[in-house]
């Protein structure tokens, strides 16, 4: 059976400073995405599940145990969550500020409503961008659901997310999960979501 492995960062964990902080970066990876990956692969083992791949599972996620839903999301929205950050993360493409100015009237407007649903979501979870029928479309997931996955409110293509788990921001901000909203934005990876979006329209 496959093992799925924690990757390495493309960046030091102190390379998102002062925004998101090298003690809480390396404790997330290390230890919580770690903790993910471990229980995803021991929940697939014990439970006799054959994975080709994270999408095909997610999207019948409703078949299988807690254990398998929980860490296999915690696993891939963190995949997703390390690459969506970067310190030199560039500006959205041409394209994709288009597109975010046709659906939102603004970059500024659409960080307020993604803004907004990373301070709402009750508990721990997270904000997403995903395309949904070739349209932008800003929701949010409770726990480590995905927005791939068939018990999702809202399903598409995830093309930026937000964890809004305590452990993504306590060391530093405590529980001020509005200015490390605010504050994240200074390290988004615009280049990998507008690479995303090209890719997925």
């Amino acid at each position: 059976m496959a093992k799925f492995e924690l990757p390495a960062l493309e960046y030091a964990y102190d390379a998102l400073e002062p925004f998101v902080d090298k003690l809480t970066m390396e404790i997330h990876h290390s230890k919580h995405h770690n903790a993910y990956t471990t229980n995803f692969n021991k929940a697939l083992e014990d439970n006799k599940i054959e994975v080709n791949s994270i999408e095909e599972l997610f999207a019948s996620i409703s078949k299988y145990p807690a254990a398998v839903r929980n860490n296999g999301g915690g696993y891939y929205n963190h995949l997703l969550f390390w690459k969506f950050m970067s310190p030199n993360g560039g500006q959205p493409s041409s394209e994709l500020a288009e597109a975010i100015n046709s659906t939102f009237g603004s970059v500024d407007e659409f960080k307020k409503v993604f803004n907004n649903a990373a301070v709402t979501r009750f508990g721990s979870g997270w904000a997403w961008l995903v395309l949904v029928d070739g349209k932008l479309v800003v929701t949010s997931t409770p726990n480590q659901d995905s927005p791939l996955m068939d018990v999702s409110d809202v399903k598409g293509t995830p093309l930026l997310c937000l964890d809004v788990w305590e452990h993504a921001y306590y060391l530093k901000y405590q529980n001020r999960r509005p200015e490390f909203a605010e504050n994240w934005w200074n390290v988004v990876n615009w280049n990998e979501v507008s690479r995303l979006y090209s890719a997925a329209k």
